[in-house]
């Protein structure tokens, strides 16, 4: 047997391992904190392996160490792997034996016969909590911010260290399919009632008392899946209750990601043959499928954009250098509708002081009790207290009166898309607020150099549009009018990352880059329409190609009348210029359904579709009368292939014409802002993916049978020559 000075040795030895600390008390019981100095949140990556084997070695062979706690010195306990990582494995060998490897320490811990408890101060995702389930026992703090989820699926992956194995055996076959498959997350009380976690604490010091008391009265402490007579909770794979559960659940998972998402299919098969086996075999089966997932297509195309790109977006890659970070203290928001009341809201929610301008005191009103009642909703499901309501809406002071703007560093503007309106609240805007203030306007359309015509600092003026419903969309589209300075442009970055949004830059022209081509999207599904397609055939393409809603659908969901007023201002502000504009093939269909038949979209109850009083809706008839379909259809393939290639090439175009500034906001843009299907990695990385002459030649198919707006733009002629794809490096 070990002395103690040999445990004072086991300490020291991990006290002197990289971003860990011990600590052993009287009985034996040691905490390990795992605090990663370089990174605000602690994540399972180079060297983490390595250093936890070493913990593991020196627990199991130190007898005087009767137990172990596993917890975190930052709030959050551990957020997942390192993606950076994982991006660099080449091979199906790399990726199994990095699954395997850390997979081999937490195994050899939980049969030491000795307690290991996970205690969780805050967050415990991906990794992290796989590390939590291979603990004899869970607690953690029911912090407010405090999430539990496997959220691997989200960018192509499943869980690879044992998540797929241990999760349904603690908690059964049909939530654990749940919650991996949906990347969900969990609050602690939630996660407890399932058995995900065995005990809630109220803070740090709680949380420690209760995992030494477990320690003290589980000696010999063992996992469920290890003692004699386990069994599944509900039963395994082959159970007859469980049995119709993988009869239905790959059919229903193929109508949600029509086969577009392999990870759901891994995960589903990962969980159906380890619960036929024990679970060493089955910790082995995931790793092969976790290598299968690596090296797919769909997760090297989330990974670059949802985690890579994104990531430097939010770190600045498009914020001019050379000024100081600024954080907004006061923001006036002119229009108190849809979109200034949610933009209120967000402010609000940052911390920042707001004055909420309408015409009417009952409008601004109005606009503020929406904050309230997203307010009112999340305190019915937990997640905001009353007081949290309250000081939110002390922040929003509803107003009629301009001369409240006074001391305000960023006035928004947000009201009807109306040059005349717009220029009228910037001028008497500018009459009362700072010199150093910044001015922006919540355009979708209207190109900003226009807009900042009626104000007196062009080079203060700028555009920020924000995307509806504002609390839930996460994307926030900077226009740079042609006399914007950076400072400006530094002042708003700032301002949208502080509201909690991911901002991308891009520069004046009609339309921007997120309304011009989520434009295409929609029109070329009407276009369909005109020319004899289904519209069944029509939305199920939409659905198969991995867009979040079918074209016909969300054109309803955005107005048929707000996309004819634009199609025909923008008309009107070309003739002026002297300059035509082509029409869409969508124009007259939707002239036709707007002034003809009175039917704007889906806030008058029809459009393309009809919309009942009890939510559902279904295609109008009358569509099949008006647009009589063909009896030859065209293939399910080249309709899917129209509405991505119509997409895809209009932002090469976009980007050709440097109306998008980066690859980065070009991709996370399309994905953020009208929901491009997520698995292909955004518009620029879909044509990468494929090859950037493949595209060229199927643009040109696509061309030749349904029009020249296929023929592939310039830039990518160029760049085949040169062998290029898209890239910021």
């Amino acid at each position: 047997m070990m002395t103690n000075n040999h445990t004072a040795d086991s300490v020291t030895t991990i006290n002197e391992l990289e971003n860990l600390s011990a600590q052993r008390d009287d009985n034996g019981i040691v905490t390990v904190i795992i605090d990663q100095s370089t990174r605000k949140m602690n994540v399972i990556g180079e060297g983490f392996t390595e250093a936890f084997a070493a913990i593991t070695d020196l627990f199991i062979n130190d007898e005087s160490v009767k137990g172990l706690i596993l917890t975190s010195g930052k709030e959050t306990f551990v957020v997942g792997a390192d993606i950076d990582q994982l991006a660099t494995i080449k091979t199906a060998e790399q990726a199994f034996e990095l699954a395997e490897d850390l997979k081999g320490s937490l195994r050899i811990l939980e049969t030491s016969g000795k307690p290991v408890v996970a205690a969780l101060p805050g967050t415990a995702l991906g990794g992290g909590l796989e590390l939590a389930l291979a603990c004899h026992y869970r607690i953690a703090i029911d912090a407010p911010k405090m999430k539990l989820g496997l959220p691997e699926v989200k960018v192509g992956l499943l869980p690879g260290g044992g998540g797929t194995q241990r999760l349904p055996r603690l908690v059964g076959i049909q939530a654990a399919l749940e919650l991996m498959t949906q990347g969900k997350d969990l609050r602690p009380a939630t996660a407890k009632d399932m058995g995900l976690i065995d005990a809630i604490a109220t803070d740090k010091v709680d949380m420690l008392k209760q995992a030494k008391e477990w320690i003290k009265a589980n000696p010999n402490a063992q996992q469920p899946w290890d003692k004699k007579g386990f069994k599944i909770p509900g039963g395994d794979s082959k159970h007859p209750q469980v049995v119709p559960v993988f009869s239905v659940a790959p059919a229903m998972a193929n109508q949600k990601s029509h086969s577009n998402y392999p990870a759901i299919t891994h995960i589903m098969s990962c969980v159906f043959e380890g619960c036929l086996v024990d679970i060493d075999t089955g910790l082995e089966i995931e790793s092969r499928y976790f290598a299968a997932c690596v090296l797919s297509v769909e997760s090297k195309n989330m990974i670059n954009t949802l985690w890579t790109q994104l990531n430097s977006i939010k770190k600045g890659q498009s914020r001019p250098q050379g000024f100081e970070r600024t954080q907004s203290k006061k923001v006036g928001i002119l229009g108190a509708g849809m979109m200034g009341a949610g933009i209120a809201y967000v402010t609000a929610k940052a911390g920042i002081d707001v004055v909420l301008l309408d015409t009417e005191i009952a409008g601004a009103a109005k606009g503020k009790a929406y904050s309230a009642k997203i307010l009112d909703k999340a305190i019915s499901r937990q997640r905001a207290t009353l007081e949290q309501k309250q000081a939110l809406l002390e922040r929003i002071k509803p107003t009629v009166s301009y001369d409240d703007l006074a001391e305000c560093d960023l006035i928004i503007e947000a009201v009807f898309e109306n040059r005349n309106i717009k220029a009228k609240c910037t001028q008497q805007s500018e009459t009362v607020i700072a010199k150093t203030a910044v001015f922006a306007s919540n355009t979708s359309t209207l190109p900003i150099t226009g807009l900042a015509k009626a104000s007196t600092r062009p080079n203060q003026f700028i555009g920020l549009h924000f995307f509806s419903p504002v609390d839930k969309m996460p994307l926030v589209e900077i226009i740079m009018g042609e006399q914007t300075d950076d400072a400006t442009l530094a002042k708003v970055f700032d301002y949208v990352l502080q509201i909690g949004k991911t901002p991308i830059v891009v520069n004046d022209s009609r339309g921007f880059y997120t309304s011009r081509v989520f434009g295409t999207y929609v029109s070329e599904g009407i276009a369909m329409l005109g020319e004899g397609v289904h519209p069944r055939s029509i939305e199920v393409a939409g659905t198969k190609a991995g867009m979040p809603m079918p074209p016909l659908a969300l054109q309803d969901e955005v107005s048929l009348s707000l996309a004819l007023h634009v199609s025909e201002q923008q008309q009107l502000d070309m003739a002026a210029e002297g300059k035509s504009i082509p029409v869409r093939p969508s124009y007259e269909i939707l002239k036709t359904l707007v002034k003809e038949y009175n039917r704007a979209g889906k806030k008058s109850g029809k459009g393309f579709y009809e919309y009942s009083d009890n939510g559902d809706k279904h295609l109008w008839p009358e569509l099949t009368k008006l647009y009589p379909p063909k009896t030859e259809q065209p293939p399910q393939q080249d309709l899917v292939d129209r509405l991505m290639f119509i997409q895809a090439n209009e932002s090469a175009k976009c980007y050709e014409e440097n109306v998008v500034r980066s690859v980065a906001d070009a991709n996370i843009g399309s994905i953020f802002g009208w929901g491009f299907a997520p698995h292909q990695g955004g518009t620029l990385q879909f044509i990468n993916a494929m090859g950037i002459d493949a595209f060229i030649a199927r643009s040109r198919e696509l061309a030749a049978t349904y029009g020249e707006r296929f023929e592939p733009a310039q830039i990518l002629l160029a760049m085949a020559d040169k062998g290029e794809v898209f890239s910021d490096d």
